[in-house]
């Protein structure tokens, strides 16, 4: 059975005063840095490993050194850090409980998913704009543990379907205040999305999947703030893959909303296509990567003054998928602007 959405977009649209963002940090695999991003990362590894003797635990350090990279990068110290607030993709999100066990700080771990990074973000700014000074956001997914959690042992070399997309390995991290005594980017907006169902089942499908539900966020956000597309400098999905957002801007379009050139998919856009990631990457990596790394530094640098991130998540488990269960997926929408007034 497949759970559609109505046409009402009665979805919440959140506004904050005081939510900015510090600075971000990113961690990379070997294969990222091969991309068409490289260049833009913080630091890249050479092996998935990064020197542990298991993918689970250089993920998890991936996790720790991208939060300190960002704390340290954003000129705060440690114990200025409110809360930690994130989650991956690996079952009881270990990844980033383990990571976070050396600080004495506050943690709420999230899971939706490749859309944690951005709930995270909505949960985030939540918090500094009425109860905390600085709040750090984490997320961030492996291909090698993640695909042997959700799919097949690595040593199989199962052939990947050419419709299938790439778990990003890496980790970034962001770090949120109610104040900045310098130029930066806030967030001013987020609209939380809702389970959309449209019944897809395959597990190597994950964009068509997800396009709905980031459909149905998008349309909404746009309602809400009286918006159009083209009132934003950059509309960018997390990880719907180059299939994915094919079929995202075929249903925007359906809906009268037509995405332009300011539309991109991170996912899609993170590999050369000689890499053989088919439609990109997928993951909670691919937001917190580039959007901590290329995406930042252009808002900071007041290239970006107003842009939409949609974080999407396929919400399916192993045990349903192999269960036969059709796959639900979410989207989650946040506004950010840099508002060059603010600081003259």
């Amino acid at each position: 059975m497949a759970y559609m959405v109505n046409d009402s977009y009665d979805l919440p649209t959140i506004n904050y005063v005081n939510c900015y963002i510090l600075d971000g940090y990113s961690v990379a695999g070997p294969k990222e840095r091969m991309g068409k991003l490289g260049e833009h990362y913080d630091l890249t590894v050479d092996n998935d490993k990064f020197g542990e003797d298991t993918f689970e635990k250089g993920e998890r350090k991936m996790f720790a050194t991208a939060l300190q990279g960002a704390i340290n990068k954003s000129g705060v110290s440690d114990s200025d850090i409110n809360a930690i607030i994130g989650g991956d993709l690996l079952n009881q999100i270990v990844s980033t409980s383990f990571a976070t066990r050396g600080y004495p700080i506050p943690y709420l771990g999230l899971y939706n998913a490749c859309g944690t990074f951005v709930e995270s973000l909505v949960v985030g700014a939540m918090l500094v704009d009425n109860y905390m000074q600085h709040v750090a956001c984490v997320s961030g997914s492996h291909f090698s543990t993640a695909e042997r959690q959700y799919r097949f042992p690595l040593e199989l070399g199962v052939f990947r379907s050419p419709h299938s997309q790439w778990t990003a390995t890496g980790a970034g991290c962001t770090i949120l205040s109610n104040h900045s005594a310098h130029p930066c980017a806030r967030i001013t907006k987020a609209t939380i999305g809702r389970v959309v169902d449209y019944g897809i089942k395959d597990i190597n499908n994950m964009g068509a999947a997800m396009a709905p539900a980031a459909c149905d966020t998008l349309l909404a956000h746009l309602n809400n703030t009286s918006t159009k597309p083209d009132d934003y400098d950059l509309i960018m999905t997390g990880d719907l893959g180059k299939l994915g957002g094919y079929i995202f801007g075929d249903l925007t379009s359906k809906k009268g909303v037509v995405l332009g050139d300011n539309y991109m998919d991170c996912g899609a856009s993170m590999y050369y296509p000689e890499q053989r990631t088919y439609m990109g990457g997928s993951g909670a990596a691919c937001s917190a990567l580039v959007f901590n790394s290329m995406i930042l530094n252009q808002l900071h640098n007041n290239e970006i003054k107003k842009m939409l991130l949609i974080g999407t998540g396929a919400l399916m488990s192993p045990t349903t998928s192999f269960q036969g269960d059709s796959i639900p997926s979410i989207a989650h929408c946040i506004q950010v602007e840099y508002e060059e007034e603010l600081w003259n």
